[in-house]
């Protein structure tokens, strides 16, 4: 038996569920926010320092200090960067002449070349990238350090006084 919408006038038909229309005693829902992310574009050259308080993506050229260092900073394909660059997790994609200072991971890309030093906690470095420099993966000194682990320096011989003999010493109890 087939069930017509005419045979139960007060039926209505099933819909895809909706979410809940805020009323005005609830609190609205937040508003979409907006990728916090800053671009330089392609065409754009920038000479100077930079800093923010937001992610950036370098398409274009800078030569100067790129500075955002709780931040993630990208130099895309096209990139070209003349500067030190500081930032939380530091990802090149472009051209970087300068030293790269990552808090928490470097990544080089098959497509990018750092001509520099480059320290932070993790390195990446993929199978076609182009690297001239130094890595330092050194905890820095401080709260955040950890603790040193695992190979201790060989112990230091004991110094011999002067006019010793190199013959061994034994302990013998004082009664025998």
């Amino acid at each position: 038996m087939a069930w017509k919408r005419d045979d139960y006038p007060n039926a209505q038909p099933e819909q895809p569920a909706s979410p809940p229309r805020p009323t005005a005693a609830s609190p609205s829902p937040e508003p979409p926010r907006r990728a916090d992310r800053a671009t330089i574009g392609p065409s754009i050259f920038i000479k100077g320092d930079l800093a923010g308080e937001e992610d950036l993506v370098i398409e274009g050229r800078v030569e100067g200090k790129v500075d955002l260092k709780q931040h993630n900073v990208t130099i895309g394909k096209n990139g070209r960067v003349k500067a030190d660059v500081f930032g939380r997790i530091v990802t090149v994609e472009g051209e970087v002449d300068g030293n790269v200072i990552a808090q928490e991971q470097a990544v080089l890309r098959q497509s990018g070349a750092v001509r520099g030093n480059i320290t932070a906690p993790r390195v990446t470095l993929e199978d076609g990238s182009r690297f001239k420099g130094s890595i330092d993966m050194e905890p820095r000194e401080g709260k955040h350090a950890a603790p040193a682990v695992g190979i201790k320096p060989p112990p230091e011989p004991p110094a011999r006084a002067a006019g010793a003999s190199s013959e061994s010493v034994v302990n013998r109890p004082a009664n025998a």
